[in-house]
């Protein structure tokens, strides 16, 4: 598979849980694959359902520092987080946003990719809607290339093998999600 040396995204939403788990099983899959990994989480502790954030860093090179301005990429879990991290992409860049129920943001940068992903439409069709978050991880596995989709599946065996239901929701989530962003891909 061929890769780049180095990739960086930045998974931002509200609550927390699901962003901050995409990018942990982002970096725990990655592990074979690149020879350093950074997972930095960053969310208001004040209370639940804030802002929040988590940058990964995959690379074969040192990681000079976990904080990123700006990223090669951007994951918008939720759309009402649109309009603060649309400008964290770096020009070249991709912006994978949730899109379920329309965009309250008009995307106005032309010099990024945009993929807009239906995650909690996805996530619902295929049992759970607790598994949007996996729908947008695979988006950016579909887009990126970063990390091998096996890596990832064996990630979440690890994570949900103790349900066999929750492990086959959140594996056809993840794979939706790959999908989806190939086919933007492939359109666009």
């Amino acid at each position: 598979m061929g890769r780049n040396a180095r990739h960086e995204v930045i998974m931002a939403g509200v609550g927390g849980k699901g962003v901050l788990l995409s990018g942990d099983i982002l970096a725990e899959s990655a592990m074979p694959q690149y020879h350093n990994i950074v997972w930095f989480p960053s969310y208001a502790s004040a209370m639940r359902g804030g802002s929040c954030e988590c940058t990964v860093v995959l690379s074969d090179e040192s990681i000079a520092s976990p904080i990123l301005p700006m990223a090669d990429a951007i994951v918008v879990l939720a759309p009402s987080e649109l309009k603060t991290f649309e400008k964290r992409v770096k020009p070249g860049g991709t912006l994978i946003v949730e899109s379920t129920g329309g965009l309250l943001h008009k995307i106005e940068r032309k010099d990024i990719k945009v993929i807009e992903i239906p995650g909690v439409e996805k996530a619902v069709a295929v049992g759970d809607i607790r598994s949007a978050n996996l729908v947008l991880l695979g988006a950016y596995i579909g887009a990126t290339g970063a990390v091998s989709p096996e890596l990832i599946e064996k990630e979440l065996e690890k994570r949900f093998g103790g349900s066999k239901k929750g492990l086959e929701v959140n594996k056809k989530a993840f794979q939706e999600g790959i999908r989806l962003a190939q086919a933007a891909k492939a359109g666009g």
